[in-house]
């Protein structure tokens, strides 16, 4: 739980021989079924929330069979759920079962009752994982890349990403980048990974892989083992990789956009209009069950909320390059219209999305067909037109938590539609009055108003800007009470996530603060010193200034009062003092200055190959 993307890799792993010694001390093969099936270890220096302690360690592991066990160079992997002694869940995998599970259950109890008989309901995503490569010379003189995986300070360069000249670029053969990015793509096909697209993304050296969809937990425990690789193909090709959500000021971050759909266990997606009403034969239930995600989203956007809580979308969210923290839902016109409909007449007939024909003006180019729905890049979670994208989960995160509470809010409002069905009601009278209740989370306006995010509070839509915030959410009683009663998770198992998540925070922002006194202390003064430059007396101010924070984090009692005081620091004292230093840098020769330089870190293409490898 909690693993950042300053740590390598996001997975646990022990890896063990198949050999032992007879009695003359000859090795030989040995390997047993239930070596494959079932695991122990010690569970308590794991991130765990108080469920695990030395004097309780144990921790239990059983094998995945949804996720594809994979070799790679001299090691099997056996993908597994890890549980305490008691059966806590000790990972993000398990949670993610009992979700999808519940979301299964009664979803097919749901499309029973309006006369589809199905086997189960399966979660798909795809996810489309963004990333920075920098040289890793230039690495190595950056403390804060190195130990927090963002730089902490660095004067903007002349030049960023204003002329939208780097999305979709040619990816350089200049550079060791294109030889990079092909090997990842190579190295995750031995293993059955299968990376469709690979290319270059808004801000100067920023990239992004992105999948065949699939099933939820093989999608998952895939893009941890893509994220593993990434990094460590990077380092044989004279590159870093960062895969924290910003690693750079002034240009864009770094997300993990969260394709998110569902559909029957023999291939009907549920959120495709067609293929549903095809499948059922009944029109009805494509639209109640556009209306119960609806009252889903907006009963539970805080949830949805802190899914994506992750210290680097700190920096992220809103930032004119991520959705707002307001958890509101794109359907587009033709959609919105459809579901509005039936909100007024408790009547609908067959959801047929238009489409248009597009010319390009030039007669020998093909005019071509596009759906009803346009992209709508400001929404956190839009529809397009046989999925949802939650565009505002973090590049570092495992995503595991994010589709839990995702099928954990589906599952639930399946639930209360298939009960009221069993008590009677009309399906499509249950849609209506849900969409009475909950249609204000649709909005298919520009997210990056200014106005929008108060707009939304006056509505009563989930608006937490803090992730501090969001997290304490957890233990709600309302959160609490639902994951309970879904069988996803008991109190106590969201009591320890919320301390795990909350004590996380701050380690990340510890780790930060320290970081900067030590770059101010070794490199910004003695650079100001040898420039003689008037900053020595405010940055040994600065230091002060960090330390005095530090200090009352680190005798605050409670963990959510702890990273309250964390957030203070780094998105205001902390910032304050990246000024002073940056400041510095700006007027500081470059033969003085010790750090790597933003336009050292952003811009490969500029670079001679020759430096790339020193």
């Amino acid at each position: 739980m909690a693993s950042s993307g300053v740590r390598h890799g996001l997975s646990a792993q022990v890896h063990q021989t198949m050999f032992e010694f007879d009695k003359d001390g000859k090795p030989f093969f040995k390997f047993e079924g239930e070596q494959l099936l079932q695991g122990e270890t010690d569970g308590s220096s794991y991130p765990n929330g108080g469920m695990r302690a030395t004097h309780t360690a144990g921790g239990y592991l059983s094998i995945d069979p949804l996720s594809p066990i994979f070799l790679r160079e001299d090691t099997i992997f056996i993908p597994a759920a890890f549980v305490s002694y008691n059966g806590d869940a000790l990972d993000e995998k398990t949670p993610l079962h009992r979700a999808t599970q519940k979301m299964s259950k009664e979803g097919t109890r749901l499309l029973k009752l309006m006369g589809y008989d199905v086997d189960g309901v399966i979660n798909n995503i795809g996810l489309e994982q963004e990333i920075f490569l920098v040289p890793r010379h230039a690495f190595y003189r950056r403390p804060d890349l190195q130990f927090t995986g963002r730089t902490i300070t660095g004067k903007q360069p002349a030049r960023g990403q204003e002329m939208s000249d780097h999305y979709m670029a040619p990816i350089s053969r200049a550079t060791t980048a294109f030889d990079c990015m092909r090997q990842i793509q190579s190295e995750c096909f031995k293993i059955g990974i299968p990376l469709k697209t690979r290319h270059r993304e808004v801000a100067p050296n920023q990239y992004e892989f992105a999948p065949l969809f699939g099933n939820v937990i093989s999608q998952t425990d895939q893009n941890l083992m893509v994220m593993q690789i990434i990094e460590e193909v990077a380092s044989e090709n004279g590159l870093a990789a960062l895969l924290q959500e910003k690693p750079f000021s002034g240009i864009n971050g770094s997300g993990k956009h969260n394709n998110w759909s569902i559909g029957t266990v023999d291939g009907v997606n549920l959120l495709n209009p067609k293929q549903i009403n095809t499948a059922s034969k009944n029109d009805a239930v494509f639209p109640v069950i556009m209306a119960a995600l609806v009252s889903a989203i907006d009963k539970h956007g805080d949830l949805m909320r802190l899914s994506i809580a992750s210290p680097g979308n700190d920096f992220r969210l809103g930032a004119m390059e991520a959705p707002p923290a307001v958890m509101s839902t794109y359907l587009g016109d033709d959609m919105t219209r459809y579901l509005l409909d039936l909100m007024k007449t408790g009547k609908a007939a067959a959801y047929t999305p238009s489409k248009k024909k597009l010319a390009f003006g030039a007669e020998v180019i093909s005019d071509i067909e596009v759906p009803s729905e346009d992209r709508n890049r400001t929404s956190p979670f839009p529809y397009g037109g046989s999925r949802f994208e939650f565009r505002a989960a973090g590049s570092s995160q495992n995503v595991s938590l994010v589709n839990t509470v995702l099928n954990t809010i589906a599952a639930e409002a399946f639930s209360i539609v298939a009960d009221r069905i069993e008590s009677g009601e009309e399906p499509l009278k249950i849609a209506q009055d849900l969409l009475k209740q909950h249609s204000k989370v649709i909005f298919n306006g520009d997210g990056y108003d200014p106005e929008w995010p108060e707009k939304a509070v006056e509505k009563g839509i989930w608006r937490i800007d803090s992730g501090v915030e969001a997290i304490k959410k957890l233990t709600d009683a309302k959160n609490t009470d639902l994951f309970q009663k879904m069988g996803v998770l008991t109190p106590r198992e969201c009591e320890a996530r919320r301390t795990v998540l909350l004590e996380h925070y701050t380690a990340t922002v510890e780790m930060e603060a320290l970081t900067l006194i030590d770059i101010i202390n070794q490199h910004v003064i003695p650079s100001c010193k040898k420039a003689e430059l008037n900053f020595v007396k405010q940055l040994e101010d600065s230091v002060k200034s960090l330390k005095r924070s530090l200090h009352e984090i680190h005798i605050s009692s409670e963990a959510s009062d702890a990273a309250a005081l964390a957030r203070i620091l780094r998105l205001d004292t902390m910032i304050k003092v990246r000024e002073v230093c940056d400041e510095a840098e700006s007027l500081c020769p470059p033969s003085l200055w010790s750090l790597a330089t933003y336009s050292e870190l952003l811009f490969l293409d500029t670079y001679p190959e020759g430096d790339l490898l020193l």
